[in-house]
């Protein structure tokens, strides 16, 4: 259809163009989407079996929907990206205020306009980009934002009576009357806002005021939700979630795998970081599995959940950790080091909520913890396992690279150190090496230096060997040698 010969409402009545509600233009974009085996809700990991075909039998059902999850599970972004099931173009009576359908005018305005002018009533066209509207739901919002009051400006300029329903200034919900309107964090709107969508999502028409009005809008809403606010802050009032279609259970990313592929997909570095840094395979997976750890970590608050936006946030955090290396040191090149992980910190205290026991230890510890953890998880997928119990005198695979630190004085790592001197230092503790070529024999050249680090944390992380924290780096010390040396 070319809209651009579409000025008027005759023009519309001799073309193509038909008449349908929202839900029902949801409906039948997606039915065509699935019967071409694609789908709208591109850049969504891991709710392929889940949370999607839900969201699909709620829209095919013509359902308003509530997605109901933590923090950072997406939810907004699904809501988003149903703008792609309009159709490109909308055409509305022209200088409408709430989006009027020539063929069916709601308001008072565009009747009469086209009671007036017939066929030659203007047409302008919406796209599908301006139908989308959200409103982040706050204490403050009133029933005068999202449904409208009477405005005595238009009342004084227009010389009506305040009983005139032309005085009328409507809210955000009217104007987005045929769009999407999606109400985020929906339990922090007060209960007497809450109860006054009551009639828009059943009978479709609005109350402002001691007006008999009636306007059957139509709008798809989204609403979105955490469960902690149903105990913290406030809670949905049961009538109007008896009101809502469909409400779906969003989740977290159900394996490291997916995880990954949402960080890569959302993390923004700067192209120049991408050419310089080489990201090792293991430093990916460590940055996932800190936050698996967290959201199983004693310290911190299950209930409101780690976003994954810590793990988005880690991995910007590590890849600037490792330029700041190299810009210090004059370096166009460099590797991730695990050390660089200690850079880390800001991105995870900022992000998880701590239980009493995890404000007692402090937030740094936390977020230290939860490092130590996760290389502790990932040791036993690379190198042999290490038991809690062993029997006495039994070798183990980690034997020399203890007996090099019981025999040594210990080990400093540097944060800021030149690339060949990093290499070399580590190069100092020959065990590591044997245990590379043992374990690790087809690991690629890039990432040696990397493994031989995540050695050193595994074996600490395993109480094999002490890790301390200092000014400038990292020592690592047989775990026991000094308090026999000074007996």
């Amino acid at each position: 259809m070319n809209i651009e010969k579409i000025k008027t409402l005759g023009a519309l009545r001799a073309s193509e163009y038909r008449s349908r509600s929202i839900k029902e233009e949801l409906r039948e974009n997606l039915v065509s989407y699935i019967r071409k085996g694609e789908s709208p809700f591109t850049g969504i990991h891991g709710y392929e079996n889940t949370v999607l075909p839900e969201l699909e039998r709620a829209i095919l059902s013509r359902h308003n929907i509530n997605l109901l999850g933590l923090r950072g599970q997406a939810k907004t972004r699904l809501a988003r990206l149903m703008v792609g099931l309009l159709d490109e173009w909308m055409p509305v009576v022209e200088g409408s205020e709430i989006n009027d359908d020539p063929f069916n005018p709601i308001s008072r305005y565009a009747r009469e306009l086209i009671a007036e002018k017939g066929d030659d009533t203007p047409v302008s066209w919406v796209h599908r980009d301006d139908r989308f509207y959200e409103k982040l739901a706050t204490p403050d919002v009133t029933v005068a934002d999202l449904i409208g009051d009477v405005d005595p400006i238009k009342a004084a300029n227009l010389r009506l009576s305040y009983a005139d329903d032309r005085v009328i200034h409507f809210g955000m919900i009217p104007r987005a009357n045929r769009s999407i309107f999606v109400i985020n964090e929906l339990p922090d709107l007060q209960a007497r806002i809450q109860v006054a969508l009551f009639n828009i999502l059943q009978e479709g028409d609005i109350q402002i005021r001691g007006f008999k009005l009636r306007l059957p809008l139509d709008i798809q809403f989204v609403f979105t939700a955490n469960p902690e606010d149903y105990t913290n802050r406030g809670s949905i009032v049961t009538p109007l979630k008896d009101r809502i279609g469909s409400q779906i259970l969003t989740h977290y990313p159900e394996s490291v795998d997916i995880a990954r592929i949402i960080t890569g997909q959302e993390a923004k570095l700067d192209p120049e970081q991408k050419e310089r840094i080489y990201v090792p395979e293991l430093a990916s997976l460590l940055i996932e599995q800190i936050a698996f750890e967290a959201r199983e970590s004693e310290f911190i608050d299950h209930k409101s959940g780690v976003s994954a936006r810590m793990s988005i946030t880690v991995f910007e955090n590590l890849v600037s950790t490792a330029e700041r290396r190299m810009l210090l040191n004059n370096e166009d090149k460099g590797v991730i080091r695990l050390s660089d992980f200690t850079g880390v910190i800001p991105a995870i205290t900022g992000k998880v909520e701590l239980v009493y026991e995890g404000e007692q230890e402090g937030a740094d510890y936390v977020a230290n913890s939860l490092i130590t953890n996760a290389v502790k998880t990932l040791f036993s997928d690379y190198f042999p396992k290490i038991e809690k119990l062993e029997k006495p005198g039994e070798a183990t695979p980690y034997d020399e690279v203890i007996q090099w630190f019981f025999e040594g004085s210990g080990f400093e790592l540097e944060d800021d150190l030149p690339e060949p001197e990093y290499k070399t230092l580590l190069d100092t503790v020959r065990p590591l090496e044997r245990l590379l070529n043992t374990h690790q024999p087809e690991l690629d050249e890039k990432d040696r230096f990397f493994m031989k680090e995540f050695l050193l944390w595994g074996l600490a992380a395993h109480k094999k060997l002490s890790k301390n924290r200092f000014v400038t780096g990292l020592q690592f010390k047989d775990l026991y040698g000094n308090y026999i040396s000074k007996l």
